[in-house]
Parts: C-alpha cells; sequence; structure tokens
C-alpha cells in the first residue's frame, strides 16, 4: 500500500479539525440558503471543486455521512432536511463565529451611574455598611483611615475606617430584535440579510446557554410584522416588502409590556428608511420616495412611546443612504436611544457587546 505524505506546516489541521471547520462552513452555508439542505451541499460541490476542499483523506460524502450520523440532517422521501439538532448546531456555530470575531469595546458605556452589592468590582471603594462582602474590604484604605485617626503607636479597628470596593450588579434584560426584511436587504449586489440572521441566532444561543432567565423574541418587518421562533431563523426569507417599521416598533413594545423585567430594550437592525404604515382603517399606505412625514411622524410617535415605556430602542444601520441616516437621527433624539452605523462585518460585535453591558446594572446597597 502506497501513503502519500504532505509537508507539515504551523497551519496544517487535524481531520478533526478539517471536519469541523467543514461543519461551520455548511452551517453558514445553511443561513445563507435559508435552510435549503440540497443547495448548501451543492454550494459546498462548487467550492470543492474551484478550492479543492476535499481530498482523498476526507470527501464530500463522508461529510454528507457524518452530517446524517450526528443527527444534523436527515434524508426524507430521498431528499436532505435539517433537523431540530441541525438548527442548534447552526446557532452554536453563529454564536462561535460572532465571539471568535468580537473586538475591544465599540464606545460608549451604557451603565446605570449607581453602585452597590454585586459580583464585579469597581475601582472606586465606600465606607462600609451592613450587608457589604467582607471579601470586598479595601485593606489599604482601611487601614489609612485607622492610622490617620490614631496614629501608628495606638493603632485600633472601628467600624467607621472600613472601606470596600464598589461592585457591579447584573440585573435581567429583556430583549426583542426587530429584523428588517424587507427586499433593499438583499439588492445592490450586497447580501444583508444573512449577517443579520447569523447574529440573531448567535444572540438567541449565547441567551439560552449563559442569561437563561433572561428574555428574547425575534420580530421581523417588512409590510407588516411578525413573530417568529429562535427555530425558524435559518429559514427567513427576504420578501418584496416595504418597511413597516413602526408595525415592527409596535410588536415589540407590545411584547416587552408583557415582561416584568428590569431592563427592556429593542434592537432594530434595518437597511432602509420608513416606507410603510398601516393607516386607521387597517390599508398599507406605502411610499418608496425620500421621507414621507405621514409615515415618518407615525413612526417616530412609536419611538416617543418606547421611551414613555421606558424601552431603550438601538438602531444598527447596516446601511449609509442619507435618508436612513437622517430619520434615525430623529428617531434617536425621540427615544433617547442609541445609534450604530455597523457594516456587515462588525455588526454582531456592535449588538453583542450592548446586550451585554445593557445588562449592567448599578444598584446602591444603602437605598
Amino acid at each position: 500500500m502506497r501513503v502519500r505524505y504532505t509537508k507539515w506546516t504551523p497551519e496544517s489541521q487535524t481531520d478533526e479539525q478539517r471536519m469541523q471547520s467543514l461543519m461551520s462552513l455548511f452551517s453558514y452555508l445553511m443561513v445563507k440558503t435559508s435552510g435549503d439542505v440540497e443547495e448548501a451541499l451543492e454550494w459546498l460541490r462548487q467550492l470543492a471543486q474551484q478550492h479543492g476542499i476535499f481530498d482523498e483523506d476526507l470527501t464530500m460524502e463522508e461529510l454528507i455521512g457524518k452530517l446524517k450520523e450526528m443527527g444534523i440532517i436527515e434524508e426524507v422521501e430521498g431528499v436532505n432536511t435539517l433537523t431540530t439538532r441541525g438548527v442548534q448546531k447552526i446557532r452554536q456555530d453563529a454564536l462561535r463565529h460572532v465571539f471568535s470575531s468580537l473586538k475591544k469595546a465599540p464606545g460608549g458605556s451604557h451603565e446605570i451611574p449607581d453602585s452597590g452589592t454585586g459580583v464585579d468590582r469597581l475601582s472606586e471603594t465606600k465606607k462600609f455598611s451592613f450587608g457589604d462582602m467582607p471579601t470586598n474590604i479595601d485593606l489599604t484604605a482601611t487601614l489609612t483611615n485607622a492610622f490617620i485617626r490614631d496614629g501608628l503607636d495606638n493603632f485600633t479597628l472601628k467600624e467607621e475606617d472600613l472601606e470596600v470596593y464598589e461592585t457591579e450588579h447584573l440585573t435581567s434584560c429583556a430583549t426583542v430584535l426587530l429584523l428588517d426584511i424587507s427586499h433593499s436587504m438583499i439588492l445592490y449586489g450586497e447580501d444583508r440579510i444573512t449577517p443579520a440572521k447569523q447574529v440573531a441566532l448567535a444572540l438567541a444561543e449565547m441567551i439560552r446557554i449563559k442569561f437563561p432567565k433572561d428574555y428574547m423574541a425575534l420580530v421581523v418587518f417588512g409590510d407588516e410584522a411578525k413573530i417568529l421562533s429562535i427555530n425558524e431563523i435559518p429559514f427567513l426569507q427576504v420578501g418584496p416588502f416595504h418597511t413597516n417599521t413602526r408595525a415592527g416598533l409596535q410588536l415589540g413594545r407590545s411584547l416587552l409590556r408583557r415582561c416584568g423585567n428590569v431592563n427592556k430594550q429593542i434592537f432594530m437592525v434595518t437597511d432602509g428608511k420608513p416606507s410603510a404604515i398601516f393607516d386607521d382603517a387597517g390599508r398599507l399606505y406605502k411610499n418608496s420616495f425620500g421621507l414621507d412625514p405621514r409615515i415618518v411622524n407615525k413612526t417616530l410617535d412609536e419611538a416617543v412611546q418606547c421611551r414613555r415605556e421606558k424601552i431603550t430602542v438601538s438602531t444598527f444601520m447596516v446601511a449609509q443612504d442619507p435618508y436612513l441616516v437622517n430619520f434615525v437621527e430623529e428617531f434617536t433624539k425621540a427615544n433617547q436611544g442609541r445609534a450604530y452605523f455597523s457594516d456587515l462585518n462588525n455588526l454582531g460585535e456592535y449588538i453583542f457587546v450592548d446586550y451585554l453591558r445593557n445588562r449592567r446594572k448599578r444598584i446602591n446597597a444603602g437605598r
């Protein structure tokens, strides 16, 4: 038997690593093809022809067999389809992808400027009060207070000498993620919906694993708004829709109204200005040209109502259309929320950092 060896390099991967890389690529293609397994496999075959990603040690058939063995796909009436376990695997891969590319946090802190008992120690200190953890005592500051009071020769330690580090407290959070599914999300040769779906999958998986008590809902909006389950995200498709931002906000606000969580927030990912609303008679009024005052004013009313209900709206723009920028500036002022311009490569970075920071709440223990 003839065995062929190749030269080892630091970049060489084991068979297990190669299989994991190919499975991650398959997960990405599943999101891009809206859950069509056969189309995703066809893309893999084309990539194999162009870039030689398979060889004698690892073939396309072996990958398909592994996907079936792991329960990620199954054959139904001769057609490969995605399983529930496969959807979970896609969420896990999306989370791994976002965290692997997570950089230093973008500017802007969203913590509430109060302090008290919690888990993360801060640099500031305060006088000890009943209920403070002894492990948070600042020994240097405490001894300094005692020395200043009585001097080194008459050293005594009293309760008023004790100083403890301030701490930061994590609170629960209710989040509605609004995804724009208007036609512009796939127009002009740029696929904006796939990165948005990847971030939605990753955020859902992070909350499920790390913050299981947090509430999260996914709302998509085009001509109208509707709720999607997390398992439906990979299969989500953009339609020939206008952008009814108002409907998305109304549904998101309705969902958050039922939550008893301290922090309520909406993350809105969009690439276009609002171009549609439902009128009082329930008919869809639409205008794709410029900023229609009738549409914009009703949408800004929703921003104000969110503010009154203490719902912060963070808008993530994945386009730089002047009309979109102008609208978002007015919207952010009305809601007193936040706005980010994010290219498609760092959308996850902005959303994840904003989510994690908004879970932090400082509470004064003396209150």
